[in-house]
């Protein structure tokens, strides 16, 4: 599928803004057609080397790469949304302007308004006498002929060439103000989202406690280190009682990141900060076994499909995490019951899990509370609207009935950072501030 994706990309979506902006906004053969057809495929080009380039040269050259590629690839998305936006009233501009020719040329009247419009007798020899060749029949016989239609004037364009043209630039200008925007979002300060939330089950000993979520960080060539200790600066702020960092925290290795996670040993909160892996984690040189040993060494405990009792007041809760489910195909997938097996049922638990997914799974093995990322809250609109696709929740609560009784709530935080191309559109980063409150 996502070879299949790709390829729709590099083909489909260049090739449809080809026709849509570049061909009828030019004329054939022009030097302007000719360079914007080759900017095109220059810029398209861009993407598989942004893609494949880190593998093959390293960050460095994946840095270098990264910026022009990806941000690219979101305008190239954006014209692809705004053209496909403006195919209705492209469509009825094309019906008006054939409307307008149609009545712009004599003779083409209605039968009755025909008749009325017919010249006279006198007329017509007054036409014949004076030679005009575009006149109606004369008695010899001579054809009737309309007049052609105005030709535009020298170096000028017809009306058709003109609205095209117009359509071309504000499908442009909108992709561009809608990108910077979106950089300008995402490359700032994340939003802190302070949420409460009921668990039926939590003892009230145990009513305000924090936890402070983020997912989604993802270091990697187009973030310095700068963005770690922005995060761990405004989570320290927020005086939590547990840090908790559900998944993709980088798009690397050790040796290539390791100097961008290293701000995490200063996290501050009072019972710890605890990880469970994203699925880029297993994308990242040899899997995420390297980098489960780096965060012990600042200070952040991962859970790899294991539980914590968080004693707070002279009560507690569970603290479970999961691995992701992307590690399913090399042995090192969630495994639930082992995780949550052999606990005491009255305490409430809550579970990390990268992925909203496995909330069906949290939900059958009695979860109270489930905290994920993933999403991005969909990053680029309308991609929200395809999240649903795969994933039950975009962002933000929702709940699900639960084994026995009561319901698994499901908190889907949209992440700090971005993948891919540095642009948020609808869907601003975010660090949660979960406070626990009894049911």
């Amino acid at each position: 599928m996502f070879l299949i994706l790709v390829l729709v990309v590099l083909l489909a979506v260049p090739g449809y803004l080809w026709w849509r902006l570049i061909k009828p906004a030019t004329h054939p053969g022009s030097r302007a057609r000719r360079l914007l057809t080759w900017a095109l495929i220059g810029l398209t080009a861009l993407l598989p080397a942004t893609m494949i380039g880190g593998r093959v040269l390293g960050i460095e050259a994946e840095r270098v790469l990264a910026w022009p590629g990806y941000l690219w690839l979101a305008v190239m998305f954006y014209l692809f949304v705004f053209s496909l936006a403006l195919e209705v009233p492209r469509a009825v501009a094309a019906v008006l302007i054939r409307r307008s020719r149609a009545k712009a040329v004599p003779g083409r009247a209605a039968p009755e308004a025909g008749a009325a419009a017919r010249p006279a007798e006198g007329e017509r020899e007054s036409a014949a006498a004076a030679g005009n060749p575009a006149g109606p029949a004369t008695a010899t016989g001579t054809a009737v002929r309309d007049p052609a239609p105005p030709a535009p004037e020298a170096g000028g364009i017809d009306r058709r060439m003109f609205l095209s043209r117009t359509a071309s630039a504000l499908v442009g200008m909108g992709a561009l103000a809608t990108v910077g925007y979106g950089m300008r979002t995402a490359l700032g300060d994340p939003v802190i989202e302070r949420v409460p939330i009921r668990l039926d089950r939590l003892d009230p000993r145990l009513a305000g406690l924090r936890i402070a979520t983020v997912s989604d960080i993802h270091l990697g060539p187009l973030t310095g280190i700068g963005h770690t200790r922005r995060i761990v600066r405004m989570i320290n702020e927020l005086e939590a009682d547990v840090v908790a960092i559900v998944g993709d925290l980088v798009d690397g290795t050790v040796q290539e990141l390791g100097h961008l996670a290293a701000p995490l040993r200063h996290l501050e909160s009072r019972y710890g900060a605890y990880f469970v892996t994203g699925n880029h984690e297993y994308y990242s040189g040899e899997g995420p076994q390297e980098w489960i040993e780096e965060l012990r060494s600042l200070g952040v405990r991962p859970l790899r499909n294991e539980r914590v009792e968080i004693s707070h007041a002279g009560a507690a809760l569970d603290l479970a995490g999961v691995n992701d489910v992307t590690g399913g195909s090399s042995g090192d997938g969630p495994d639930l019951a082992r995780a949550l097996g052999g606990r005491d049922p009255s305490r409430p638990v809550v579970l990390l899990a990268h992925q909203p997914i496995l909330v069906h799974q949290a939900a059958a093995h009695g979860v109270d509370l489930q905290l994920s990322g993933h999403t991005h809250g969909g990053q680029l609109a309308p991609f929200n609207l395809l999240v649903p696709l795969q994933q039950p929740v975009v962002a933000g609560l929702a709940s699900f009935p639960r084994a026995g009784a009561g319901r698994t709530q499901v908190y889907v935080t949209r992440g700090a950072g971005a993948w891919g191309p540095p642009v948020r559109v609808g869907a601003p980063p975010e660090i949660t501030l979960i406070e626990l409150r009894a049911g």
